[in-house]
């Protein structure tokens, strides 16, 4: 029969190991190192990045840079997938992303910025609300500049804005920032002197069209003007005469800022809000309005970590992709400056530019 003592003793152990097997059960919840979490959401999955645009432009090169590195950079990296939807000069993409794709952080879109305004001054076709997408980040912005040609007999700014003689702007058509926009409202702002002829299908007619003196030049973003122009700008026979853009490019420090011409308040107001902030938010990439916090802030945080990827880097100086990041709360912040234009403004910038 047990005596009392080895019962005691038998107890006290039993007590001991108890404590110790609480403490090591404590200590594998609480571990870094040892988890009996889920694996990362991303793990096993696939994300679509939407293009709104055709393969082979600016927007689809810079969307298929970003998806050779960004996946790397989220937990669980997930495949990437770029889907074009270039229908309707990327409204399509836009829409879809707003009322169709799911919110759960799979799909991803960039698409032609300056539609995000297009919501603000209420035009046709458009069916979201530019405020409630999750913006991510962009690689780039469009930064406008005029170039014009010898042949034009301008050869400067100041010579400009005194001309008597409106010189002939290529363009595009509605909606473009850089070829489109921009002249108009600096006509309208600022009374720069100017034909605008639209209806080019590109940037490259244009410059057919420059070099034929069927027009004196174009706006187009500098990133791209730099490459596309080179020849003539180092041949002098094509300048830059003005950047519209809030401070001066640092290849540029003595070409003047349209807004320095600026001569009121309104006229300030539609260069900031119709030039300088789609300017921001040109290239943007978003999620789903709804997309939950915790995916918007992962994809976020991969966004900026990506962009100090070695590889990433290298790739995009390789392919003369021009970078020039804006974080996804300063895209956010843009887009909702640009949303809170005086409704007076607003109908006159749909006059400018639609009328």
């Amino acid at each position: 029969m047990r005596n009392g003592l080895t019962t005691q003793k038998e107890g006290r152990m039993k007590k001991r190991s108890l404590v110790l097997t609480a403490l090591i059960f404590s200590f594998v919840l609480t571990s870094p190192v040892v988890s009996f979490g889920a694996a990362p959401y991303y793990e096993g999955k696939t994300v679509r990045l939407i293009v709104g645009t055709s393969p082979g432009g600016g927007f689809d090169s810079y969307a298929r840079l970003l998806s050779r590195h960004l996946a790397k950079h989220i937990p669980g990296s997930p495949t990437i997938i770029v889907e074009n939807m270039p229908a309707a000069g990327g409204l399509a993409s836009a829409n879809h992303l707003y009322k169709v794709a799911r919110p759960n952080g799979l799909t991803l879109a960039t698409f032609n910025g300056t539609l995000l305004f297009e919501q603000v001054l209420g035009q046709e076709g458009i069916e979201f609300e530019s405020q409630k997408f999750e913006y991510i980040g962009a690689l780039a912005r469009v930064t406008p500049v005029c170039l014009l040609s010898k042949a034009s007999g301008i050869t400067s700014m100041d010579a400009w804005m005194a001309s008597k003689t409106p010189v002939k702007i290529g363009g595009i058509g509605p909606g473009n920032l850089a070829p489109d926009n921009t002249p108009k409202i600096l006509n309208a702002a600022i009374g720069l002197p100017l034909q605008h002829i639209t209806g080019y299908k590109g940037t490259a007619e244009i410059r057919l069209a420059v070099e034929g003196n069927e027009v004196h030049g174009c706006f187009l973003g500098w990133e791209s003007a730099k490459t596309t122009w080179r020849k003539d700008l180092d041949s002098g026979t094509a300048f830059v005469a003005v950047q519209a853009v809030p401070k001066m490019l640092p290849d540029l420090p003595k070409v003047p800022l349209a807004i320095s011409y600026a001569k009121t308040e309104e006229a300030r107001i539609l260069i900031e809000a119709g030039i300088h902030s789609c300017g921001l938010f040109s290239r943007p990439f978003a999620m789903t309005p709804g997309t939950p916090k915790e995916r918007v802030e992962l994809m976020r945080k991969a966004f900026q970590e990506t962009l100090k990827d070695k590889d990433f880097l290298a790739e995009a100086q390789k392919s003369r992709l021009d970078l020039d990041p804006v974080t996804g709360e300063d895209l956010h912040k843009a887009v909702t400056t640009a949303s809170r234009v005086d409704k007076a403004l607003v109908t006159k910038l749909k006059n400018i530019l639609y009328k």
